[in-house]
C-alpha cells in the first residue's frame, strides 16, 4: 500500500525533529566530541543545504511559477520569493535571537572553565533561551520539508536528511548548559528532543492551512521561499560555525563533499 503523500511528508518532518534530540544524546553519553567533527557536520550540512538550494528547489520554483505566470514574470516571481525566504529568517533572527548561537556550542567539548565559575542559574537560562529560539527557527524548516516531500518525494528526504544533520548540532547546544547547570540527564535531553517538534507542527499547519488552496504557482513561491531560508541557514549559521570550530581547508572540504554528494545522488534519485 503506498503511503499518503501528507503522511509521508509530515513523517520527513517528524524524523527531521526528532534529530535535535540525538543532539542532546551526543553530550549525555559522550564526554568528549572532536570539535572536528562537528566541523566537518556543520560544512558538510550546509554543501548540502546549498546545492539542494540552487540546484533542485529553486529551480522547480522557476518551473511552477513559469508555467502558471509565463517565463517572465514565472522567473521575477522566483527570485523575490528566495529573497523574501532569507529576509524572513533574517527577520527572525534579529527579533528572537539565539543565545550563543545553537550551532555554537562551547558547552558540548566540556570546558572545565565552564563548569567551574559559571552561573548555574544563568547557565540553565541560556540553555531554555536557546531551546525557545530553536523551536522558533524550526518551525519553517518544517514547512520546507513538507512542502518538498508532498510534490517531490527524493526531494523531500534529501531536504529532511540536510535540516536533520544541521538539527544535531542545535541538540547539543541545548541540552549541554540545561545539563550542566542541573545535573539532570532527564532535563537536558527533554529540552533538545521537545524542541524538535515545531517542525512536524509546522508541516501540520501548512497541510491544515494552506493543504485545500495549494496550486502549482502556491508551490512555486513556497519552494523559493525555502530555497532563501535554506541559503540563509547555511552562510549565516553552519558556514562561521564550521570555521570557528575547524581550519579553513576543513569546512571548505566538508562544503564541498555535501555538495558532491549530492551531486551524485541527484543523478540516481531525481
Amino acid at each position: 500500500m503506498q503511503l499518503n503523500p501528507s503522511v509521508y511528508a509530515i513523517i520527513l518532518s517528524l524524523l527531521a525533529g526528532i534529530s535535535t534530540g540525538i543532539g542532546g544524546l551526543a553530550v549525555l553519553f559522550f564526554k568528549k566530541t572532536s570539535s572536528k567533527h562537528l566541523s566537518f557536520l556543520l560544512g558538510f550540512s550546509a554543501g548540502i543545504m546549498i546545492f539542494l538550494s540552487f540546484m533542485e528547489i529553486y529551480r522547480e520554483a522557476e518551473n511552477y511559477l513559469c508555467n502558471s505566470h509565463g517565463l517572465k514574470n514565472g522567473k521575477i516571481l522566483a527570485v523575490l520569493s528566495f529573497f523574501f525566504g532569507a529576509v524572513l529568517m533574517a527577520f527572525i533572527n534579529e527579533f528572537i535571537p539565539e543565545p550563543n548561537k545553537p550551532h555554537d556550542s562551547h558547552y558540548a567539548w566540556g570546558k572545565s572553565s565552564l563548569t567551574r565559575n559559571a552561573n548555574a542559574g544563568k547557565l540553565f537560562k541560556t540553555g531554555l533561551f536557546t531551546a525557545i529560539a530553536v523551536t522558533v527557527h524550526n518551525f519553517p524548516e518544517g514547512i520546507a520539508t513538507y512542502v518538498s516531500g508532498i510534490k517531490n518525494p527524493a526531494l523531500g528526504l534529501s531536504v529532511a536528511l540536510a535540516i536533520a544533520m544541521h538539527n544535531i548540532p542545535e541538540g547539543i547546544a541545548i541540552s549541554a548548559p540545561i545539563y550542566y547547570s542541573t545535573k539532570s540527564k532527564t532535563k537536558a535531553f527533554l529540552a533538545s528532543f521537545f524542541s524538535g517538534f515545531s517542525e512536524p507542527l509546522g508541516a501540520i499547519i501548512t497541510m491544515l492551512i494552506l493543504g485545500p488552496y495549494i496550486t502549482d504557482a502556491v508551490f512555486g513561491l513556497i519552494f523559493g521561499c525555502v530555497a532563501g531560508i535554506m541559503v540563509y541557514i547555511s552562510l549565516e549559521e553552519l558556514l562561521p560555525s564550521a570555521r570557528e570550530y575547524g581550519q579553513n581547508n576543513l569546512t571548505i572540504l566538508s562544503l564541498m563533499s555535501g555538495m558532491a554528494i549530492m551531486a551524485v545522488s541527484s543523478i540516481f534519485i531525481f
